[in-house]
């Protein structure tokens, strides 16, 4: 295997240093007076009995971090309890450093010395290949989700556990909170427009945390995928309520991917994560609010986009008049450091904004001006614009479109919300 050495590690010292059984204080502290303590927490707390005496691979980024900001894998290797033999590194990598689309390659960690592979994208035949080839017995899972379904790293899960089940590997997942949240919201991917951002039919912000999405998974996809549930282990988190988000839980903030920096952005992000999906305008990648900036080229849209966003008087959210300039463009080099006018989306009450149903009402808005066009992508003549690989089917689009208000958009939904919400109340754990 073609290996390079990456140069950087994500503690601050090394697991060696502190000890596993070191005394530990939350980074942040929680406004409701307890600190939510996550599955790696629980792990570390036990001495790693979970995993005695197996040969263990981690899939994990710098997100895997325990309330001292120690990295999982730091904390394993320093253990002397743990036989870890490879990490697995997702979209942007096992130690953060590529950006969105992209991946740090295959190679050997500076800090541990354990090889890396590139996971990102890996298909099934390629994730059984690795697993293999690193002689893993036991498939260790922990990375922040951001809880909204075309952010990838839940399929990293979900295509890692498929090949785990087919070449009779253990899964564990280390459980950690939806950092907006237990409830679900949105339209439901539906089976012609299964892609990367969304390999199964599961609703847009669903509303799980990973540890809760892995049981669905195992229960309602891997037997016809596998032909059997893997071997599935959950280390469930303590203290956390389906109502909290992630200031509630002082659990520390550790960026899931560059454009996601704050907790703030992933509150908007299962909305605003739409503009995506619109050629003419960008979701502010490469400002310091990525996903809260939202705007096109100042020639074309102006402040009465705002203005009426602001005249709808959507619940829990006010939207500023706003101008800046993305130094990162995404799919949209036409956007690329060039004066774009439009909002920031500022939520002042987060218990009753609905994200979902504010990006539907910044599509609508927008939609009026000559210059709004969505995304299409040449590389996929049959579905080609990329909304409805977001949103899961051309509906929303086709009804934006024929000039459909924001309540026949989200109402369209109801139905399938109900079902899925009936469909995953099973392997709930919180």
């Amino acid at each position: 295997m073609q290996r390079r050495n990456f140069l950087v590690g994500t503690g601050a010292l090394g697991a060696g240093a502190l000890g596993v059984g070191a005394a530990v204080t939350p980074a942040v502290a929680s406004p409701r007076g307890r600190r939510v303590r996550t599955g790696l927490d629980e792990l570390v707390s036990s001495g790693f009995a979970e995993l005695a005496g197996q040969r263990v691979g981690v899939v994990s980024n710098p997100t895997g971090v325990d309330a001292a900001y120690r990295h999982l894998v730091d904390l394993m290797h320093g253990s002397g309890r743990v036989q870890l033999v490879a990490a697995f590194g997702p979209e942007h990598g096992f130690r953060g450093s590529a950006q969105a689309g992209g991946s740090e390659g295959t190679g050997v960690d500076a800090r541990t010395g354990i090889p890396v592979y590139d996971a990102y994208g890996a298909s099934l035949a390629r994730w059984e290949a690795m697993f293999t080839e690193a002689g893993v017995d036991t498939v260790v899972f922990d990375i922040q989700d951001v809880g909204v379904r075309f952010y990838t790293y839940i399929w990293t899960m979900y295509t890692s556990m498929v090949a785990a089940a087919r070449v009779g590997r253990r899964y564990v997942v280390l459980d950690r909170p939806n950092p907006i949240g237990g409830r679900a919201y949105g339209p439901l991917m539906t089976t012609p427009y299964t892609s990367g951002v969304g390999l199964k039919e599961i609703i847009q912000q669903h509303g799980m945390t990973v540890g809760e999405l892995a049981r669905f998974f195992n229960a309602t996809f891997l037997p016809a995928e596998a032909g059997r549930p893997v071997d599935l282990h959950v280390v469930r988190c303590r203290h956390w309520k389906r109502d909290d988000l992630a200031a509630d839980t002082g659990v520390p903030w550790v960026m899931p991917s560059p454009n996601m920096p704050t907790p703030d952005t992933a509150l908007v992000y299962p909305g605003t994560g739409l503009f995506e999906g619109v050629a003419s305008i960008t979701e502010g990648r490469g400002t310091c609010r990525p996903f809260e900036l939202i705007g096109g080229l100042a020639t074309d849209f102006d402040h009465h986009w705002g203005d009426r966003l602001n005249a709808r008087n959507l619940p829990g959210v006010e939207f500023r008049e706003a101008y800046f300039s993305p130094t990162s463009a995404g799919q949209k080099p036409a956007l690329l450091n060039k004066l774009c006018a439009g909002v920031e989306v500022k939520v002042v009450d987060p218990a009753a904004y609905d994200p979902i149903r504010t990006g539907v009402a910044m599509l609508v808005e927008a939609r009026k001006y000559p210059a709004f066009a969505w995304r299409q992508d040449t590389w996929d003549t049959v579905r080609p614009y990329w909304i409805d690989k977001l949103t899961g089917s051309p509906r929303l689009r086709t009804q934006i479109d024929a000039g459909a208000d924001v309540d026949d958009v989200v109402g369209a939904w109801a139905d399938e919300l109900a079902t899925f919400n009936r469909q995953r109340r099973p392997y709930l754990l919180y």
